[in-house]
């Protein structure tokens, strides 16, 4: 299974139209084959970061299918839609994405993919996007594993967590220039959580040798986060 992964900075002006050619066309369009379904339509949240950033998600069945799917994005009954919604954006940065053998996320069962739009309450996620260091990439991974994503576990299953990991992602051999690079698509289970995830240093306590804040350090010191609310007719939310 194949995850696209695209940030689309929109003109501003624009910002409704694009949502609603995603919305009429590109999710619909999808289900005329077997190959491909939009999951995830979401927005960077202002005040958070770029202005009329989006990000989609759109899962894809194999490599054959995403050949597919280029074929007809490049030459087929899908060009003339590229073409249109290209005048709504400034730019587009796509990455395909793989999961990780250990991430929560491994594939996709089409037929319970949502495809008619029906209206639901945004949900917030984080997207943690790491690069580890030099030759770190499977310590990383490991560390991330085995630290990481049981602490929020064991916080979610404690009512406590302000996070639910729901999938780790690498880039795809041959489709990133920095392949060291790790996305965590995350949940936020506690929206109002993140007030104070913003107003306050991290405890003491949760920096110390044994805490993934603290023991990360030795894989990787650059990331960074996104707020990511999706849209309320998101197929996935």
């Amino acid at each position: 299974m194949l995850f696209v992964h695209e940030i689309h900075r929109v003109i501003g002006r624009h910002e409704d139209a694009f949502e609603h050619e995603y919305r009429t066309t590109w999710m619909p369009r999808l289900t005329e084959t077997d190959d491909a379904r939009l999951l995830y339509f979401a927005k960077l949240a202002h005040g958070t970061g770029r202005a009329y950033n989006m990000i989609t998600v759109t899962a894809v069945r194999n490599g054959a299918a995403w050949e597919r799917l280029v074929t007809r994005l490049r030459t087929g009954d899908l060009r003339e839609w590229v073409a249109k919604i290209d005048t709504m954006r400034h730019d587009v940065t796509s990455k395909v994405l793989m999961p990780v053998e250990w991430s929560p996320l491994q594939t996709v069962d089409f037929a319970n993919v949502p495809i008619g739009g029906a209206e639901h309450d945004p949900t917030l996620f984080m997207e943690d996007t790491a690069w580890p260091h030099e030759g770190k990439m499977e310590d990383y991974l490991e560390a991330a594993r085995d630290n990481y994503a049981p602490s929020l576990a064991e916080g979610r299953h404690g009512g406590r967590s302000l996070l639910e990991l729901q999938a780790v992602l690498t880039p795809a051999w041959g489709t990133s220039a920095r392949r060291r690079e790790v996305i965590l698509w995350q949940r936020v289970m506690k929206p109002a959580g993140i007030t104070g995830l913003l107003m306050s240093e991290i405890p003491a306590e949760h920096r110390a040798p044994g805490t993934w804040m603290h023991d990360a350090l030795q894989v990787r010191d650059d990331w960074e986060s996104r707020l990511l609310r999706t849209a309320t007719w998101s197929p996935i939310a």
